[in-house]
């Protein structure tokens, strides 16, 4: 398999599925499309994981029928009741870009660090595997942001692969306690700078470099958290590239 030798992650704020006109289905965003074409590949093999969703099987079907009109060709792998792939890693390094759906960042970190899957995903990353994904799927790559995974109240999370060396902010024009707590975390050192995404809006990074933001919404923005130097934050607004279906 020739890859492009570069290191990609591509972290969605949210968005990467959009409703259709038929109920209960689901389509994918261009933020998907970008991040195939990173693979560079014609008909790209995309893995999906939803362990963050506890492998819930509605889900991967509405996720296989989003792809169903794409030229490309879907798996999947999950932990529950057991492992479907005898050999995990092998699978991982046999796809081209994998997806990560969200949920709870907290739970899929716990089983991916049970299972190996953590350190499977690093050497998936480093062969030039694209890894993708929005929410807990986004979260995940980073050292660390908020979570709602231990009830409805927002808790700051700082337990991520650290892929990326900075802190990510998800859904953060939706869910306004989302960038005060980031904000707050960052000011206080609980976590490292780093950068948000607004919905439809995906952070591309080449190895641990941010090189752009995307979007799939006209509205969206991405934005750097750094420390001020005073006990304080700034927030600096990215314009993202506005992305076409």
């Amino acid at each position: 398999m020739t890859r492009t030798g570069q290191s990609h992650i591509l972290a969605i704020g949210g968005g990467s599925f959009r409703q259709t006109r038929r109920h209960g289905f689901i389509e994918a965003s261009p933020l998907l499309r970008y991040g195939l074409d990173l693979t560079g590949q014609d008909r790209p093999k995309l893995g999906l994981i939803a362990t963050a969703m506890g492998d819930d099987a509605d889900w991967l079907l509405k996720m296989y029928g989003a792809f169903s009109h794409w030229d490309v060709e879907v798996s999947h792998l999950t932990v529950f009741p057991m492992p479907n792939r005898e050999d995990p890693r092998a699978w991982m390094l046999d796809q081209d870009m994998i997806y990560v759906c969200g949920g709870s960042v907290a739970n899929l970190m716990a089983l991916w660090r049970l299972h190996g899957y953590d350190e499977m995903l690093e050497e998936a990353w480093q062969s030039g595997v694209v890894l993708s994904g929005q929410s807990a799927g986004a979260l995940c790559w980073h050292v660390g942001g908020n979570t709602d995974s231990f009830g409805p109240d927002l808790h700051v999370w700082a337990e991520g692969m650290g892929l990326l060396p900075y802190s990510c902010g998800v859904h953060y024009n939706s869910e306004p306690q989302r960038r005060e707590m980031l904000q707050a975390s960052v000011a206080s050192g609980e976590l490292p700078g780093g950068y948000a995404a607004d919905e439809g809006v995906g952070l591309h990074y080449v190895g641990t470099e941010f090189i752009q933001a995307v979007t799939a919404d006209p509205r969206g923005y991405a934005y750097r958290l750094e420390h001020d130097g005073d006990g304080g934050v700034k927030e600096l607004r990215i314009e993202p590239r506005l992305l076409t279906s």
